[in-house]
């Protein structure tokens, strides 16, 4: 196992204020010798108003942030929007560059532009069984017949009346099914 130089900058795990991930982050941009990377995930979701872009951080609560401790942990710790380090005890670990940089790989090759933001879709496929989450046949179960992603429309086959049908629906109004993690 290699030991870092002392005082070279690492990667380390900063707490920052709720729901201000964005904000801590620009605000640690401005300190001279610090290096942030706060990854957020775009996606849409159904409300009430309609289908709407939603951004959200990836670590909630969290950003990473590469300096040197000895030298930077107090400019750091009291940034703006900064709530402290990750401690375990009076330690503060490292995040291995090699996490960091495989992270980073992953949301540029994912990102539209800001090498920090990716987007997400919903996957759902022929054959999923799903459950119906919004609408007049909310709680209704069912297979999926077909994806239309264009339009954003699922078929389902449900039984309805002991006689399956098949129903076109939202995508967004229905729960889809958990998938493992590849």
């Amino acid at each position: 196992m290699t030991h870092p130089i002392p005082n070279s900058p690492e990667w380390f795990c900063v707490r920052t204020q709720t729901k201000r991930e964005h904000i801590a982050a620009g605000h640690l941009r401005e300190v001279e010798g610090v290096e942030v990377f706060c990854p957020r995930l775009r996606y849409r979701k159904a409300t009430r108003r309609g289908k709407i872009w939603w951004i959200e951080p990836l670590f909630p609560g969290y950003v990473l942030a590469k300096f040197s401790l000895a030298e930077m942990e107090r400019a750091v710790t009291f940034c703006q929007g900064i709530r402290g380090l990750v401690r375990f005890g009076s330690e503060i670990p490292a995040v291995p560059d090699s996490f960091v940089e495989s992270l980073r790989q992953e949301v540029r090759a994912r990102s539209e532009g800001d090498e920090e933001l990716f987007s997400v879709s919903p996957v759902i496929e022929t054959g999923d069984e799903v459950e119906i989450a919004h609408g007049p046949l909310q709680g209704m179960r069912g297979t999926v017949v077909s994806v239309a992603p264009a339009a954003e429309r699922v078929k389902i086959l449900l039984e309805f009346l002991g006689q399956p049908q098949a129903v076109n629906v939202d995508l967004f109004s229905i729960l889809l099914p958990r998938r493992p993690v590849p």
